[in-house]
């Protein structure tokens, strides 16, 4: 139960860290347009036959970037998990059983992944996280599948960071028809009197696996390039 679990911390990790840290409560942040200005000259991500992991420079490659996502987005510096350790979630037996921390914190235990954070400064706070993993393909869809239903098999439920409480509400989300396999859900933290609304949405295709979380309008907007920049 190891690597689901720590799958399930790395899964809610940006959620958590996105709402404690102020990405706002604005849940009807305008998309932006889809134009996004003309790419600087980088590297080509390398093509590898299918199902065949990707190593950490890899994915590393197949990220997001100013280029991708267009004007007012400025990239933020990698967030430390390390202050984590004292969570406790309370009223959701499944994701308990995949690990007292099973809400926050930790990285997901698939042996290669890269991540990135961007704001984006025309939404009030607003932010999007990008995370990529690359594992075996018996590996990486089981694996997924089992934290995203736990994590949305409790309509709500409390997470303890340290002595802050945040109450979390799930709602499972159609999956978009994207990759072999996807999963999406919509989550609303609420801390101090304060909600803020958040979705998540994962894309498995082939040994690679997307994962964006952030505003709902960011999110959507940006979904299918991640994916298909992560295919390389």
């Amino acid at each position: 139960m190891h690597r689901r679990a720590s799958a399930a911390l790395s899964l809610a990790a940006a959620l958590v860290t996105l709402a404690v840290t102020g990405c706002g409560n604005d849940s009807s942040t305008s998309a932006p347009s889809d134009s996004a200005p003309a790419a600087t000259a980088r590297p080509t991500p390398t093509a590898e036959p299918a199902g065949v992991p990707l190593t950490s420079a890899a994915l590393t490659a197949r990220l997001l970037d100013e280029s991708d996502l267009g004007q007012g987005y400025t990239r933020q510096a990698k967030s430390d998990n390390s202050d984590r350790d004292d969570v406790t979630v309370i009223g959701c037996p499944a994701l308990e059983k995949l690990g007292g921390n099973g809400a926050a914190g930790g990285e997901l235990d698939f042996p290669n992944s890269a991540e990135v954070t961007f704001s984006y400064a025309r939404g009030s706070g607003s932010e999007v996280a990008e995370e990529l993993y690359s594992d075996t393909v018996d590996k990486l869809g089981p694996n997924t599948r089992t934290v995203f239903e736990a994590m949305t098999g409790c309509p709500l439920y409390q997470v303890v960071v340290g002595d802050a409480p945040i109450a979390v509400a799930t709602q499972k989300l159609p999956a978009p028809a994207l990759g072999d396999e996807a999963w999406s859900q919509l989550l609303t933290f609420t801390a101090g009197g304060r909600d803020t609304v958040m979705k998540q949405t994962a894309v498995r295709s082939g040994s690679v696996l997307v994962v964006l979380s952030g505003s709902p309008a960011l999110v959507d907007t940006h979904l299918t390039r991640a994916v298909d920049k992560a295919r390389g």
